[in-house]
C-alpha cells in the first residue's frame, strides 16, 4: 500500500463509556473503521457501570481524527470527553524560553552583570563598536524573520500563525548548533517598513535568517538588507533549499555516472526557492537547465510581465525550448520540482533519459507520488521525512550559520553556498552512498562541523571574515 501523503500524528481520546448500553469492543471498532490505529490504552477509573479511559489513535491527519471522534459520539453509552493532540501538547506554552548563562546568586553578581559594573562595558562598545561581539550576545545570535506571506505550504497565514515556524526553527539553531536563535514575526507586508524595522534591530545581531517571505517580495527585501547591514543575511527558503538541492545532486551524478555539465536538467517552479535552486546550479557547471511555470517552459525570446521571470530566462534554456512540462522534459536527465502536487506525471519519468533523476521537493505533497515511478526513476528524493533522500533545509543553515558568526563573516557569498552543498554531500562516504541514501541524515553529528569548516574557509577565500586570526586557533 502506498504511503499516506498527509502528517501522521497521534491524538489521545478520553472516553467515558457506560458498559450497560456501550462495549470497548464498539468503540475499538469505530475507530479502526475511521482510520484511526489505537496505540495505547490507559484506565483512568472504573466501577460496575463506568469506565474512563485514555486511547492514543494514530491518525494521518486531523480530518481523520475529526471524523473518529464524530462517530464515537454517535455511540449510545460513549462519551468523548476531551481530545488532545501530542503536537499541540508540545506547543503549549511555545517551545524555547531565555535562560541567564550565569545565575545571580548575590548583591555583588548583581553589580557586576547589571548597574554599576555593566556601564564600563557599554563604554568600551562605545569606544570600539567591534567589541559588541566579544561582550554581548550578538556572536552567537541570529533572528529568524517572517511577515507570514509564505508559512510553509500553507500560504499567507499571518505573522501570528508563523511563530510556531519560526519557535521550531530557533530550536533547530541551538540544538544543532549552539546559535541562540529569536523568532521574529513581523505585523507588516510593507517591504519598506520590513527592511526599516530589521536594520533597527540588528544591532544586537550577528546574523539575519529570513523566513517564510513570498515573492517575489523576499529577492528585494534579502537584497536592500544586504547592501544596508554588515552582518549576514540568508533568505533559507531560497538559498538553504539549494545548497542542500545541490548536495543531494552531485551524490546522484556519482551514482549514475553522470557530469552535471552534460546533464539537461528541468526544474518547475519559478519562485523564490526555483530561481536560486537555478543559480547554485549554474555555478556548480549546468549548461543546460529550462525553468517551467504554469506558462510553461520560460524562454529569453518571450516578454514577462514578471522582471524576475526575464532575468531568468535570460540564463537558462540555452536552446530555447519551448511548451508545457510535458514538452521539455524530453531526454531530461534530472527533474526538480518547487512546485505543487500532482505536475508530474509517469508518463513524464518515462519519457527522461536513462536512469532519470527525480526530486519531487513539493511539501507535503510531492510534484509525484514516489510510489508510482519508484521502477522507472534511478533515484528519487521528496522533502519528506518519511521517504528516502529528504531535502531538508535543516542540513544546511545551523551549521552555515556557525561558521558565518564563527568568522564574523559581514555576509553570505556564492562560494560559501557551493562549499556547504560539497560539505553535505561529502558527509556521505563511497561505502554508505547508494540510490536510498545520497544525502545525510539531518541527525547526523557530522554535518554542522564540515558545513561550518568550509563556509569559513570560503569566507576567508572570499574576503569577508572579519575575525582574522580565527582559523590559525580553529
Amino acid at each position: 500500500m502506498a504511503k499516506s501523503l498527509g502528517s501522521s500524528t497521534n491524538i489521545i481520546i478520553r472516553i467515558e463509556i457506560d458498559k450497560s448500553k456501550c462495549t470497548f469492543a464498539q468503540v475499538a471498532q469505530t475507530i479502526g473503521e475511521s482510520g484511526g490505529d489505537i496505540v495505547a490504552i490507559d484506565v483512568i477509573r472504573s466501577s460496575g457501570t463506568v469506565t474512563l479511559r485514555d486511547l492514543t489513535v494514530n491518525v494521518f491527519d486531523g480530518s481523520v481524527g475529526d471524523r473518529i471522534v464524530g462517530r464515537l459520539n454517535q455511540i449510545e453509552g460513549m462519551k468523548v470527553i476531551n481530545v488532545s493532540d501530542q503536537t499541540f501538547l508540545m506547543h503549549l506554552g511555545g517551545k524555547i524560553e531565555m535562560q541567564p548563562k550565569i545565575p545571580i546568586r548575590n548583591r555583588d553578581d548583581l553589580s557586576r552583570v547589571y548597574t554599576p559594573g555593566v556601564a564600563r562595558v557599554c563604554m568600551a562598545i562605545h569606544e570600539d563598536p567591534n567589541r559588541a561581539f566579544t561582550l554581548t550576545i550578538k556572536r552567537d545570535t541570529v533572528a529568524v524573520i517572517s511577515d507570514g506571506t509564505a508559512v510553509l505550504g500553507l500560504g499567507n497565514i499571518g505573522p501570528r500563525a508563523a511563530m510556531p515556524v519560526m519557535e521550531g526553527k530557533a530550536m533547530l539553531f541551538k540544538q544543532l548548533a549552539g546559535v541562540d536563535a529569536f523568532p521574529i514575526c513581523l505585523d507588516t507586508q510593507d517591504p519598506d517598513e520590513i527592511v526599516r524595522t530589521i536594520v533597527a534591530i540588528a544591532p544586537g545581531l550577528g546574523g539575519i535568517n529570513l523566513e517564510d517571505i513570498s515573492a517575489p517580495r523576499c529577492f528585494d527585501i534579502e537584497r536592500r538588507l544586504t547592501e544596508a547591514l554588515d552582518i549576514p543575511v540568508f533568505h533559507d527558503d531560497q538559498h538553504g533549499t539549494a545548497v542542500v538541492l545541490l548536495a543531494g545532486i552531485l551524490n546522484s551524478l556519482r551514482i549514475v555516472g553522470k557530469k552535471l555539465e552534460d546533464c539537461k536538467v528541468v526544474l518547475c517552479g519559478i519562485g523564490a526557492a526555483g530561481m536560486a535552486c537555478t543559480d547554485i546550479l549554474i555555478s556548480a557547471g549546468a549548461k543546460k537547465v529550462i525553468g517551467v511555470d504554469r506558462q510553461g517552459a520560460l524562454v529569453r525570446t518571450t516578454a514577462y510581465e514578471n522582471e524576475a521571470w526575464n532575468a531568468y530566462a535570460a540564463k537558462t534554456n540555452p536552446e530555447l525550448e519551448e511548451g508545457a512540462l510535458a514538452d521539455v522534459i524530453q531526454g531530461a536527465d534530472i527533474f526538480i520540482g518547487v512546485s505543487g502536487p500532482g505536475v508530474l506525471k509517469r508518463e513524464n519519468v518515462e519519457a527522461m533519459a536513462k536512469d532519470p533523476i527525480v526530486f519531487a521537493m513539493a511539501n507535503p505533497t510531492p510534484e509525484i507520488d514516489p510510489d508510482e515511478i519508484e521502477e522507472i526513476a534511478r533515484i528519487i528524493a521528496t522533502g519528506r521525512s518519511d521517504y528516502p533522500n529528504q531535502i531538508n533545509n535543516v542540513l544546511c543553515f545551523p551549521g552555515l550559520f556557525r561558521g558565518l558568526l564563527d568568522c564574523r563573516a559581514s555576509r553570505v557569498t556564492e562560494n560559501m553556498k557551493l562549499a556547504a552543498a560539497h560539505a553535505i554531500a561529502e558527509v556521505v562516504s563511497e561505502d554508505e552512498l547508494s540510490e536510498l541514501y545520497i544525502i545525510p541524515s539531518v541527525f547526523n553529528d557530522k554535518v554542522v562541523p564540515k558545513v561550518r569548516d568550509a563556509v569559513i574557509d570560503a569566507a576567508y577565500a572570499d574576503g569577508v571574515a572579519r575575525r582574522r586570526d580565527f582559523r590559525d586557533k580553529k
